[in-house]
């Protein structure tokens, strides 16, 4: 895409695999800023970088609160205290990943326990003859 090129509202969402009601929602929380002429939407380089950041910080897990700040931060403050402010955010965000993939890890062995218990119970009882009673 070069600078003067711009997509429309259907073709951002293609672009970017996103629903139509997902890109309105970003536009209503000012995530993103598209140049309007009269109902038609265009988004140009700077909105698909913002989109690019958005999606990424959203598969990171970042809420879209502080993804919305930090790419105000950009704007307001500049590029090294925008970069400071993402280096906090994803120390944050590697020490909470990781505490789940220890939570993860510990229910995956729980469950492959009860599973090969189970398996047992049902290899044993298809195994063994049949009780006699009486």
């Amino acid at each position: 895409m070069n600078a003067t090129e711009r997509l429309n509202f259907k073709e951002m969402c293609a672009r970017f695999q996103v629903t139509p009601r997902t890109l309105r929602y970003y536009e209503y929380i000012e995530l993103l800023r598209p140049e309007k002429d009269g109902r038609n939407r265009f988004y140009g380089p700077r909105e698909l970088a913002r989109m690019t950041l958005i999606l990424r910080g959203r598969r990171f897990g970042f809420s879209l609160e502080e993804i919305r700040q930090w790419l105000e931060m950009y704007e307001t403050k500049g590029t090294v205290p925008q970069l400071r402010a993402w280096v906090e955010m994803a120390d944050r965000q590697v020490a909470e990943l990781t505490r789940q993939q220890a939570e993860l890890a510990v229910t995956i062995a729980d469950l492959r326990a009860l599973r090969d218990e189970a398996q047992g119970l049902i290899d044993k009882a298809t195994s063994d003859p049949p009780q006699k009673t009486g």
